[in-house]
C-alpha cells in the first residue's frame, strides 16, 4: 500500500461487517480500507473500484477481491455485471491519494513542477491544461467561485485569460505564478490549494460523479446496509450531509401525512466524525476529513431504485 488510509478504524467499524457479507470499497486507492475489510471476512467479498490504472496495478492478491477499473459513478452497472446485488455495505474515501499527489507528472500538487493534467483516469477526458487555456473568462470565474470557493474568482479568471494570450499555460508552476498575484499576502498556499481543487473537480466531474454514486449506493444496499463516506471539503460534505438527511441534494425535508421524514436512509452519526489528534499528527491529510454514516431503511423494498 502506498497511501495512509484516513479514519481507517472508524470507517470500517461503522460498516458493521458481517464475515460472510458483500462490501464495496468505491475508492480503492492504496488498498488500506479494502485490506481492513478483507481482514474481517471469511467467505465474504469486496468489490473495489478505482479509475486510476496504477491503483489497479497495486491490487491485493486475494480471491475474495473483485477489482473494477472504473469511476464509482458506474457502481450499479458493475455490481449487476458481477451479480453481487444487493450488498451489505458501501465505503467511499473521497480524498485524492498521497501517491497521486506525489507524482509530479500528474499535475495534482502545488508542490511540484509538472504538466497541468489532474485526470484521475488518464485514458480519457480533458485536462486542467485544456480548461485554463480554452474556457472563457466567465466560465473560469464560475468554476473558481463554485468549486474553489474563491472570493476574487473573476479577477483570477481575468489574469489567466490575459496571460494565455501571450503563451499557453502548460505547467503547474506557470499557473501558480499567475494565481499568486491574486492571493492575499500570507495566504498564498491556501489560495493555490483552492485553485487546484477547483480545476481537479472540473477535470474529473467529481460533483456529478458523487451524486450518481450516492443515489446508486442507496439502491444497491440491502435494507439495514451501511453507507460510509469520508469527505474532505465543504462542497462534498454538504452533498453527503444533505443526501443522508433528506434523500436529496438540496437538503429539502419531505414528510408523510403523519410527520415522518420520507428519506431512504437513516442517520447513524448525527454529526461528522473527525480524526483524533494522534492521527492528524501522523497524517496531516486527515485534518480536513469528515466521516458520515447512514443506514438504509430496514422497511425499504427491493432494488427498484438501483
Amino acid at each position: 500500500m502506498y497511501h495512509n488510509s484516513v479514519l481507517l478504524n472508524e470507517s470500517v467499524e461503522f460498516l458493521a461487517i458481517r464475515p460472510d457479507g458483500i462490501y464495496v470499497d468505491a475508492t480503492y486507492g492504496g488498498g488500506g480500507h479494502t485490506k481492513a475489510i478483507l481482514d474481517q471476512l471469511t467467505n465474504g467479498k469486496v468489490i473495489a473500484f478505482d479509475q486510476d490504472e496504477e491503483a489497479i496495478d497495486n491490487r491485493i492478491n486475494d480471491p475474495r477481491l473483485i477489482m473494477v477499473n472504473s469511476n464509482f459513478r458506474f457502481l450499479r452497472n458493475f455490481l449487476m455485471l458481477h451479480r453481487v446485488l444487493p450488498v451489505d455495505g458501501v465505503l467511499a474515501d473521497l480524498g485524492i491519494s498521497s501517491h497521486q499527489i506525489d507524482q509530479p507528472e500528474r499535475g495534482f500538487s502545488t508542490r511540484f513542477e509538472g504538466i497541468l493534467d489532474m485526470r484521475m483516469d488518464r485514458r480519457k477526458g480533458q485536462t486542467a491544461r485544456d480548461i485554463v487555456n480554452q474556457y472563457g473568462e466567465e466560465k473560469l470565474s464560475d468554476l473558481f467561485r463554485i468549486y474553489g470557493e474563491i472570493r476574487n474568482a473573476r479577477r483570477l479568471a481575468s489574469h489567466i485569460v490575459v496571460n494565455r494570450k501571450n503563451k499557453s499555460i502548460e505547467t503547474t508552476s506557470e499557473l501558480k505564478e499567475i494565481a499568486q498575484t491574486c492571493a492575499e499576502r500570507g495566504k498564498e498556499n491556501k489560495y493555490l490549494a483552492q485553485v487546484f481543487q477547483a480545476l481537479r473537480i472540473e477535470v474529473n466531474q467529481e460533483m456529478d460523479a458523487l451524486k450518481a454514486f450516492l443515489t446508486q449506493s442507496t439502491g444497491c444496499l440491502k435494507p439495514g446496509g451501511r453507507l460510509v463516506v469520508i469527505a474532505y471539503h465543504s462542497l462534498e460534505d454538504k452533498l453527503v450531509k444533505n443526501y443522508f438527511r433528506s434523500g436529496n441534494f438540496e437538503g429539502r425535508i419531505e414528510k408523510d401525512f403523519f410527520g415522518n421524514i420520507l428519506a431512504p436512509l437513516n442517520l447513524v452519526t448525527r454529526k461528522a466524525i473527525v480524526a483524533q489528534a494522534s492521527e492528524i499528527e501522523k497524517n496531516n491529510r486527515s485534518r480536513s476529513a469528515r466521516l458520515r454514516v447512514a443506514e438504509k431503511n430496514k422497511d425499504a423494498g427491493p432494488l427498484e431504485i438501483c
